[in-house]
């Protein structure tokens, strides 16, 4: 069972960037890896997602442009570049890890997921 410890969240201002890592207790090439977030009142969405077999990925409309997911199998690490940030980006943000091929977006697909780490935008 692998387990996911989130790294790099805080607080920024609007147009400030910020890197966020997911750091894997196993190899990382056997899971699609994906990074959702949860504002306060609203329900898990995912914001990005890369596929385990060709690295294939998904962003969602809302930070396309803005955001890169990306992953090193060597480090066993995900990563979330964010630029360009808004208030609208505060959120927990939370890596999640499946064992399905493809870039999937649904939370019920993912197994494993790490405890979340606070981004906070101000104006």
């Amino acid at each position: 069972q692998v387990q996911l410890v989130e790294s790099g969240g805080g607080l920024v201002q609007a147009g400030d960037s910020l890197r966020l890592s997911c750091a894997a207790s196993e190899r990382t090439f056997t899971y699609t890896m994906a990074w959702f977030r949860q504002a306060p009142g609203k329900e898990r969405e995912c914001v990005a997602a890369i596929s385990r077999d060709d690295d294939s990925t998904y962003y969602a409309d809302a930070v396309k442009g803005r955001f890169t997911i990306s992953r090193d199998n060597a480090k066993n690490t995900a990563s979330l570049q964010m630029n360009s940030l808004k208030p609208e980006d505060t959120a927990v943000y939370y890596c999640a890890a499946t064992i399905l091929p493809h870039a999937v977006i649904a939370t019920s697909l993912y197994e494993y997921w790490g405890q979340g780490t606070q981004v906070t935008v101000s104006s």
